[in-house]
This record gives structure tokens, sequence and C-alpha cells, in this order.
């Protein structure tokens, strides 16, 4: 609630004149209030202000909804996933998210019924929902027995490394030379995090703090069909991930190595961003097939 009611004053009010490269001004009283993670929403409010785009209703529900899920210890862990605009892509990034957490467990028979109990959602929104998710290959239909949660397969893994190998790298190297001040203050804002992991850390907080590096890396590229793509790759690596999480050791490790891909992408330099996105892909994918 205290965040909702910092996002409205700051958009209620001439909110511009607090930023410098995304971050709050000094004197801000809520400064001490302050995660990174409210960083890369304040980058985002002034990338807009930037391209002079008005701040919409939808825009603030978005906002806010990206400080209340923000993962903490005490928080369920929220799947990144485009922002709902309608009730069917509403459905579709809840029930996105239930199959990648394995809320929804792999090869199980999706009930409709069930989904528009526990989302409260009609079954127009359910189904198109579903349909869209068949194409992204996390549903599987199957005429006149029903639709199923798609399954998951070491070959899976192998086959989504080929794919990601060669646009998680691009995504660096584009994302090194194409980052705004806006993008960099929100990648120092990462590093900053990854330097204050210590001990055995907050599992959710591990992945929430993944996914918001690879996401802001996406966003980087400034090219929406390309962090389109990698958005969905990425979350069907995951769910591979959250399979096989009990046995996967050197998880905080696996995150901290993230902080040399983006001290290149702050840099500016497109080829150490691509050799570290790629040695991490590869060493991903080595870690999640000796636990499967």
């Amino acid at each position: 609630k205290a965040h909702g009611c910092l996002v409205d004053r700051l958009l209620e009010s001439s909110w511009e004149r607090h930023f410098d490269l995304g971050l709050p001004a000094a004197g801000d009283d809520h400064r001490r209030d302050l995660t990174p993670a409210h960083y890369l929403i304040f980058a985002h409010l002034r990338s807009l202000l930037a391209q002079k785009r008005p701040i919409s209703a939808k825009i603030c529900v978005s906002i806010r909804q990206r400080l209340i899920y923000h993962p903490t210890v005490s928080q369920p862990i929220h799947i990144f996933s485009r922002e709902g605009s309608s009730l069917s892509e509403e459905a579709y990034v809840a029930i996105r998210s239930m199959i990648i957490r394995l809320e929804l467990k792999p090869g199980s028979l999706i009930s409709e019924s069930e989904l528009m109990a526990k989302l409260s959602f009609g079954r127009t929104p359910i189904r198109e929902a579903l349909r869209a998710l068949a194409n992204e290959k996390l549903v599987e239909v199957y005429p006149r027995r029903g639709m199923f949660v798609s399954s998951v397969d070491v070959k899976d893994l192998a086959a989504i490394s080929e794919v990601r190998a060669v646009l998680e790298i691009k995504a660096a190297e584009l994302a090194a030379s194409r980052s705004t001040p806006a993008d960099h203050a929100v990648t120092l804002a990462l590093i900053s995090e990854i330097n204050e992991i210590k001990g055995l850390p907050d599992m959710a907080k591990l992945i929430g703090l993944d996914q918001r590096i690879h996401h802001h890396i996406y966003q980087c590229t400034h090219n929406e069909f390309l962090a389109s793509s990698l958005d969905n790759y990425y979350g069907h690596a995951l769910r591979i991930w959250f399979l096989a999480l009990d046995q996967v050791a050197g998880l905080a490790d696996a995150v901290i190595e993230h902080r040399t891909l983006l001290e290149a992408i702050s840099r500016n330099d497109p080829s150490a961003a691509a050799k570290a996105m790629q040695e991490h892909i590869e060493g991903f994918e080595t870690s999640i097939r000796k636990s499967l």
C-alpha cells in the first residue's frame, strides 16, 4: 500500500524533476524505502517521459503490480510476462505463471472450469489464453482428449539452449551498444543488487533477480520482436530450472555471474557482453543437465 501511495504521489505531481538517470532525488522523503527494484520502475517512468508518452491508467496499474509483486523472502515468485491489457491477456499471464512455477504439473490435464474458479475469469478469456500458450508450446491440445500442460524432457533443454545461445548472445551485444542513460541506471542498480547477495539468500529473491536481469537485457536491445521471443524461451528454461531446483547447487553463484555481463553492458562493450552471456548459457545447460 505504501509503495502504491509512492507511485500515486510521483504520477500526480511533476515527478520528472525528481529524476536523474532514473534515480530519485537525494532529498526525496521516500528514498530510504526504495530498493533497486524500484529503480527499474523509475527508469521506466523516465523513459516514458523522454518518449513523451502519456502516463495512462493502464501504466499506473502495471507499475503498481511491478512494485507489489517484487519478490522478497516472504512473497511467492512472480513470473515476468507481457503486460495484460485485456481479460484474455490477464488470464494468459496468470496461467503462464502457474505453468512455469509448476503449480500446473507437466503432463497434467487442464480443467477450464477449475481455472475459471481459481482465477475468476470467464470461459472465453481462459480459452483464448490457453490457445496463446499452446502457440508457445506450454500447452498441448489433443482433439477429443482435451488440453494438457506440456511435458518437460531433457531433450527440450538442449533445443532451448540451442536457440538461446544464438538469441541471448545477440541480445547481449545489442544491449551493450544500444543502452540509453535510463537503461544504464537500471544496469548499475542491478549490479548493486548482485553485490548485496551474501550468505544463503532466499530462493525466490534469487530467481526474481535472475528474471529481472534477463528481462532488462532484452529491453535494452530496443527490439520488441527479439525481446518477445527471448521472454518466451526464457520462460521454458525457467520451468526446467524449477523442475531441477532441489538438485541444483550454486544457484547464488549462477546469479552472481551476471555481474560480469552487466558490467560489460555498462561499459558499452558488445564483445565482452556476448562472451559473458555465452558462458552463462552454456553453464546453465551443463548445471541443469547434471541435475535432471
